[in-house]
């Protein structure tokens, strides 16, 4: 059973949240974050990233970093750009891109559901990354960017939410790349004792995007049991940040792949050991992106290609199945000479969101072919995790991203 708690959020006044609420710390390298918030000294960016308050000639990951996340956090809280709510509450948030809409309860996780897996991943977290978070989370004494989860659909919850959406917003606004966010608070106490028994007859919740912050997250908790060995359990530093989302209403883009070079082949070589694996058509469409599981388009010499995979090769296996393998087992290694794609500096990977003319953008600058993908389905995601597997890099791109600073949870 998944233990999925109101809290005492911390969040923008409402005057503030548009000028507060900002795209996730790891979307932005230094430079770019610097341009940020200097066009917007109020985005919770220059909390995220504190290293904007210093030159270059200040280390990112020094200490004073981080204590100055600590204290402009604090100062604007004490200067009212942000309020704390009095009484447990779950939120509603919902976004919408392109006329769709999604929806996801703000709540506490646990982080002994993590740890027994009742929050399941399906990626490996890497310790250098997680080092920054542990000490902006352990530092400024609060969780600041949310953890996407996802669970199967509940009628119960969804009622709840529906019926909550009838009221006026608290947050109502359209960000700068177009993504509407509104907000909601749920605060009587019989629709936040439904919500919490619902998820408490939900044994699977699955983390979408967000593996680094989520294992952050936990290791602060962990380390502050440490440091109180009398701890209940029911300290805020044993529960971290999330939005959790029904799995109908999420959609995953594709994630797409570049290569530099041939590996010493030739046009005509690379399309002859494609049609050993793929039923292979020159796309006179004009839209090129896949249609279908099992479909790649490949863009080489300026001309597309659907690139359908035989029968013999399709498998019913959770992560060897997924047509990023299948692409990556069958061709790219042993075609391109790719073995690791987290390491090979021959590959790259391109966001579904930037769409198909990124892909033609980039076989003019630094690669020569480009693969557009069928985008992995939740299903898929929920499979892998099940079966305590782990998906290859580069699987899913989210999208909208959830924003930082619009609920906070203090531990």
């Amino acid at each position: 059973m998944a233990v999925i708690r109101p809290f005492k959020a911390i969040r923008p006044a409402e005057d503030m949240a548009e000028k507060i609420a900002a795209l996730p710390y790891d979307v932005y390298n230094r430079a770019e974050s610097c341009e940020v918030v200097k066009k917007n000294p109020d985005s919770f960016l220059a909390i995220d990233r504190a290293e904007t308050q210093f030159d270059d000639s200040v280390d990112t990951y020094a200490d004073v970093v981080y204590e100055k996340a600590h204290d402009m956090f604090w100062d604007r809280v004490k200067k009212g750009d942000f309020i704390r709510d009095d009484k447990d509450c779950y939120y509603i948030y919902e976004l919408t891109m392109d006329g769709r809409a999604q929806t996801g309860i703000v709540a506490c996780s646990s982080i002994d559901d993590y740890e027994n897996g009742i929050i399941k991943k399906h990626e490996n977290t890497r310790a250098e990354k997680e080092a920054d978070r542990i000490r902006h989370v352990d530092t400024v004494g609060a969780q600041t960017g949310p953890i996407f989860l996802a669970y199967r659909f509940n009628k119960t919850i969804d009622s709840i939410i529906q019926k909550t959406k009838k009221e006026t917003p608290v947050y109502d606004f359209v960000a700068e790349d177009g993504i509407k966010h509104r907000a909601w608070i749920i605060s009587d106490t019989e629709s936040v004792a439904k919500i919490e028994e619902a998820f408490s007859g939900i044994n699977d919740i699955y983390i979408a995007d967000g593996h680094h912050r989520c294992a952050s997250a936990v290791k602060v908790g962990l380390k502050r049991r440490q440091e109180n060995p009398g701890y209940t359990g029911n300290e805020e530093f044993n529960y971290f940040l999330s939005v959790l989302f029904f799995d109908r209403e999420l959609k995953i883009l594709d994630y797409n792949r570049v290569l530099k070079t041939y590996n010493g082949h030739t046009v005509e070589d690379i399309l002859d050991e494609a049609s050993k694996i793929f039923d292979i058509t020159e796309l006179d469409r004009e839209d090129k992106h896949p249609t279908a599981k099992g479909e790649i388009s490949m863009y080489i010499n300026k001309n597309w290609y659907s690139l359908v995979l035989k029968d013999e090769y399709r498998i019913n296996d959770p992560v060897r199945g997924l047509d990023v393998s299948r692409l990556q087992d069958l061709f790219l290694e042993p075609v391109f000479g790719i073995e690791d794609p987290k390491t090979d500096n021959n590959i790259d990977f391109v966001g579904g969101i930037r769409g198909i003319a990124e892909l033609e953008k980039r076989c003019e600058e630094d690669a020569v072919v480009a693969f557009a993908m069928y985008p992995t389905s939740i299903d898929e995601l929920f499979d892998v995790a099940d079966a305590k597997l782990l998906m290859p890099p580069k699987s899913t791109w989210f999208e909208p991203k959830l924003r930082s600073g619009l609920f906070i949870h203090e531990i």
